[in-house]
């Protein structure tokens, strides 16, 4: 059996099935593959090839095949164009829960050369509104309870035209004529995908990431890099066969991928919906809230085969009372990403899916369109606490706070380089000048590589929770518990929670002479923010939080991590 190194020489070396060469691209020199898709479009046309044979999605009642999927999206690609001016560039903005309506929309949308704006469904009135307004969407494809939190402000949003419920119909959109049903859109399928020109570096999503300073920040995909992450995954699906214990399905029948990630995110949209279109695989999407025993309902009906996801859901299902009611031994992969992986979760996930095996964990960003590094198979096994060695076309740097390089073994600030790195941040030219450098994606996260090249994450240089995969800026929450008036300071830090990742915590300087209550706090922020940043733990104090001259925080202290040395006070 090769080792995955001989495996990577082979598949990248001249003639390979995945020939990796140096190109320069918008002025920076970087690794690509030569053979390769200029736009998403494409990905749209070898689908249509695949015809209806095997089953392309899955939710609930309904099922579509890869032809009759695409000849959906191109019908609702033609409408949008024909019928209400998109064009390449425009912003089609989806706020909804994972759906075919979603999924619809976003082929639609890059066919066309258009931008897709995924919103966080987990958002609050004011945070949609902002995105919608920061990315001048034209469009909005919405699901009923989502719409009805901006229903009232939508003379609010002047470059929004029209909006689309997902599952309305004609007499559920009342008067006003910007609403519409989606259903109108998807009457007219066709194999004819839209004709409109696309460049490689054309932008084809912007997903929006909670910012340092408050407000979200739109990281744009390009159809470049949205392609490269796609070469990726594929790459490491057939490198990880040939080098044993990959997950291509045995007999060459059909992967089946249970898709809970949402596809606001760039791990259900990039590395979900875009591979499993090209990659033939049956996608099958819950109904509703997350529920462990509806998943495990579906892993055992519909033979699920591979689950990527975050550590959150695979938790709460290996931990589920009646999962061994359940037959779950199609599961012959199992990743996750988004916080750091424990061996108490790789047993129970052993435990759970008894014929799994791959396990796999991986390190990407929204910035990064997804994974830039994976650990999976005997490596995972061998060295768990790495998230990997960086993809073909993904080149891994650790810097000090100079910028210089540091020796191997030496912990800095992680750098990555690569065509799957954004353009930049929509309408943040200062933000993207200091996050793209030369090519370079400074990533805040903090780590070291070692002597084989397995990348270790050990902290983060960013103010930053994750919380079930959700990245929580503690300055945005900051930000809102300081303007209640009883509030003289605050301070939101983490709090390690074997389930989640972390959990927040807010420290609250109360005003003198003022009282207030830990319930008050709580609702003050899920009156503004989504409710992941609501704080599980609030600690209410009238003493002054500890800062040092320059007046930065110091949650070291907060943390119970040291004292206040004389350095930092000075």
């Amino acid at each position: 059996m090769p080792t995955k190194a001989e495996v990577q020489a082979m598949l990248t070396g001249p003639g390979g099935m995945f020939e990796v060469v140096t190109e320069t691209v918008n002025g920076v020199e970087m690794k690509v593959y030569k053979e390769r898709m200029r736009a998403l479009r494409e990905v749209a046309q070898a689908a249509l090839l695949r015809g209806d044979d095997q089953t392309f999605l899955v939710y609930g009642e309904r099922r579509w095949g890869f032809a009759r999927f695409v000849e959906e999206s191109n019908s609702v690609a033609h409408a949008l164009a024909g019928r209400h001016g998109v064009t390449r560039g425009d912003r089609v903005a989806v706020l909804s829960a994972n759906n075919p309506e979603w999924c619809l929309t976003f082929w639609a949308t890059v066919d066309l050369g258009a931008i897709l704006v995924g919103l966080n469904g987990w958002w609050k009135t004011d945070e949609i509104l902002y995105g919608l307004q920061d990315s001048g969407a034209k469009v909005l494809v919405a699901d009923r309870p989502r719409f009805e939190r901006i229903a009232g402000r939508l003379d609010e949003l002047p470059d929004l035209e029209v909006v689309f419920l997902a599952g309305a119909e004609p007499a559920d959109v009342g008067d006003d004529p910007r609403l519409r049903p989606f259903g109108e859109l998807t009457g007219d399928p066709t194999p004819e995908l839209p004709a409109v020109d696309i460049d490689e570096d054309d932008y084809a999503v912007i997903f929006y990431t909670s910012g340092t300073t408050g407000k979200p920040k739109g990281a744009i995909s390009t159809h470049r890099s949205m392609i490269a992450n796609l070469q990726n995954t594929m790459y490491n699906a057939v490198a990880g066969a040939m080098a044993g214990g990959g997950a291509l399905p045995s007999g060459g029948g059909q992967n089946a991928s249970l898709l809970t990630s949402p596809l606001f995110h760039v791990s259900g949209c990039h590395s979900g919906l875009v591979v499993g279109l090209l990659a033939g695989v049956k996608l099958v999407i819950p109904e509703g809230r997350f529920d462990p025993e509806v998943v495990l309902r579906l892993i055992q009906d519909e033979k699920i085969t591979v689950w990527a996801t975050v550590p959150t859901m695979v938790w709460r299902v290996t931990e589920y009372p009646g999962r061994h009611d359940y037959d779950t031994s199609s599961v012959t992969s199992v990743a996750y990403g988004g916080s750091p992986s424990a061996a108490e979760l790789q047993r129970r996930v052993q435990e759970t899916f008894p014929n799994v095996t791959t396990l796999s964990n991986a390190y990407g960003l929204t910035e990064s369109s997804s994974v830039a590094t994976v650990n999976s198979g005997e490596e995972f096994l061998a060295k768990p606490d790495s998230v990997g060695r960086p993809m073909p076309v993904v080149d891994i740097k650790i810097v000090d706070p100079n910028g210089e390089e540091v020796p191997t073994g030496a912990t800095g600030e992680v750098l990555i380089r690569g065509p799957i790195v954004m353009p930049g941040y929509w309408n943040k030219p200062a933000e993207t000048a200091e996050t793209v450098r030369d090519g370079w994606l400074w990533t805040g996260d903090v780590g070291h590589v070692d002597d084989e090249g397995f990348l270790y994450i050990t902290d983060r240089a960013k103010d930053m929770i994750i919380r079930g995969g959700e990245n929580i800026y503690c300055v945005e929450i900051e930000n809102r518990l300081v303007e209640h008036p009883k509030v003289a300071d605050a301070a939101v830090i983490g709090v390690p929670h074997d389930e989640l990742g972390e959990e927040v915590k807010a420290v609250v300087q109360v005003e003198p002479g003022e009282t207030l209550t830990e319930d008050e706090v709580r609702q003050w922020v899920a009156d503004a923010l989504a409710y992941f940043k609501v704080p599980a733990y609030v600690e209410l104090t009238d003493a002054k939080l500890p800062r040092n001259a320059s007046g930065k925080l110091l949650k070291n202290v907060l943390r119970g991590e040291g004292e206040v040395s004389f350095e930092e006070t000075m």
